[in-house]
């Protein structure tokens, strides 16, 4: 009987204390406070209802749970936010800010992150933007809008709307001083220049555009040098060099390549624009970085997202295929190139379609994702082994996820999920793990998020509009390298369009 009391007494205290799952300390690394979710290891997951209604879902990172694991709450939110087609999350862990990209409106929301909230809007660039740039300082920002034809820069509360046609394409370096716009089907690459305060401004020769009209704060200007459709920016991991992607053939262009220019040229404060002198700078310098080798690189392969290790720049896109049975496709390549020589090694086959996501992970891992795969050399090859043999082998897997195991002299690629179509008694069919709603099969479909989960061996994805997880393989971590994690407790009702570790321990987790 005493024994039984004081069980119930014991028990009793328990649940008055609350039984906390979560034991973790009141603030994690960089100072970070325990946000209102509970949650540490936080996925901030992008999505649409049939592009009408989005937010914004925080999914359990660590135990791939989209409840709390007591199940009371069964789903986290950025509360405040509400947006149709909230496209890109512009991550900043480190500041515990994000920004989201609203396509429909072309507002660029504030996430705090502590408190898992919205907090205004940092800029607006007009309906149908199709990319936006933030500082991580939250100093600058810049968006395209295409439709009106203006590069948006918001700086200090003020905005200013430069005339660019047909820009599409924005980048701010992390060190916030330098804003690039590319424009559609064109070999030039612009930046923004800042005018000395002044009552008596002077407009740098050859700007395009400069605003305010009468009293200019902002110029838009070319950039010398040679370039080739540019339609990226990575930026050295010193802040010395902006490498400027030149797709080349993939978006109507003769050459893909590198062009490598100093990130002094291209501060905003600076004044000098090559090719233009004035009496402030008479004999500016060319931007180029001097090289060993010819300025641009030439990159076979193709080249629309890049990386950095420091030793090399992995570059992901696409190569126009010029002669064999697939002529006029083209095929995914991961070239190599090396930072001390210059020099681009063979290039790796990866997934088809636009490549627009790239990073490290785990166990020497880097992942690549694109979008719109199933129309080139790979879908052409599966259906040639289906004509020919009845089955694929993996260079007819026409996913847009790629694994590659770096550490050796040759990495290693694999599309990611491995499948196998077959309509043959003697070859088994593999399936993906988890399909998405179109029930296929065989195919995800546009990987249009990426982000790595840092120390617990996997990345989560916006893959065919759905959360899919991955492990990264190696000893001490969950899962074989590109074996997918059960996806039905992350499941989100709606197209998930992007993805982003919230709690990284730095921003290059994106």
């Amino acid at each position: 009987m005493c024994t039984g009391v004081l069980l119930a007494l014991a028990t009793l205290a328990l649940t008055a204390c609350g039984n906390v799952i979560y034991k973790d300390p009141t603030y994690q690394y960089s100072g970070r406070p325990i946000p209102p979710s509970g949650l540490i290891q936080r996925v901030l997951a992008a999505y649409t209802s049939n592009g009408s209604a989005g937010g914004l879902e925080i999914l359990d990172g660590y135990r791939d749970l989209r409840s709390n694991v007591q199940d009371t709450i069964k789903s986290f939110s950025i509360s405040g936010y509400s947006a149709p087609e909230p496209i890109q999350i512009i991550n900043f862990p480190e500041q515990t800010t994000g920004y989201i990209l609203s396509y429909t409106d072309g507002a660029l929301g504030t996430i705090n992150y502590s408190k898992e909230s919205a907090s205004g809007t940092a800029a607006s660039f007009g309906a149908n933007a199709p990319s936006a740039a933030a500082a991580p300082n939250g100093s600058i920002f810049a968006g395209a809008a295409e439709q009106s034809g203006q590069l948006i820069v918001s700086s200090n509360g003020s905005s200013y709307a430069l005339n660019l046609p047909n820009v599409y394409r924005v980048a701010i370096d992390q060190g916030n001083s330098v804003v690039l716009a590319m424009v559609r089907n064109s070999n030039t690459l612009y930046r923004v220049v800042k005018l000395p305060a002044t009552t008596n401004p002077v407009v740098p020769p050859g700007a395009v555009d400069c605003e305010p009209l009468l009293l200019p704060v902002l110029c838009v200007v070319p950039v010398g040098g040679t370039y080739d459709r540019p339609t990226g920016v990575s930026f050295s991991l010193d802040g010395s060099t902006a490498y400027i992607l030149d797709s080349g053939p993939e978006y109507g262009g003769t050459t893909a390549g590198v062009t490598f220019v100093q990130m002094a040229a291209l501060n905003i404060n600076n004044l000098c624009i090559y090719g233009n002198p004035s009496a402030a700078c008479p004999t500016p310098t060319n931007p180029m970085s001097s090289l060993p080798v010819a300025n641009p690189v030439p990159v076979p392969g193709g080249v629309t997202v890049a990386v950095s290790d420091g030793t090399n720049l992995y570059l992901a896109g696409q190569q126009l295929q010029a002669t064999g049975p697939y002529t006029g496709l083209f095929a995914g390549k991961l070239s190599l190139l090396n930072l001390s020589s210059y020099t681009v090694g063979t290039p790796i086959s990866i997934s088809d379609g636009i490549h627009s996501r790239i990073l490290f992970a785990d166990n020497d891992t880097l992942w690549i994702g694109s979008s719109e795969c199933a129309n080139g050399v790979r879908a052409a090859t599966a259906a040639t082994e289906l004509a020919t043999q009845g089955y694929t082998d993996q260079a007819g897997n026409y996913n847009c996820l790629t694994s590659v195991t770096l550490g050796t002299a040759t990495p290693a690629a694999q599309i990611v999920p491995v499948v196998v179509q077959s309509n043959v008694a003697n070859v088994a069919s593999v399936p993906v793990d988890y399909p998405n709603t179109d029930q296929n099969q065989y195919y995800y479909g546009n990987l249009t998020g990426l982000c790595w989960i840092q120390t617990f061996g996997k990345v989560y994805t916006a893959y065919g509009g759905q959360i899919h997880i991955f492990f990264t393989g190696g000893t001490g971590y969950p899962g074989t390298l590109d074996e997918e994690d059960y996806n039905g407790n992350v499941t989100i009702q709606g197209t998930v369009l992007d993805v982003a570790y919230m709690d990284a321990l730095t921003n290059s987790a994106n």
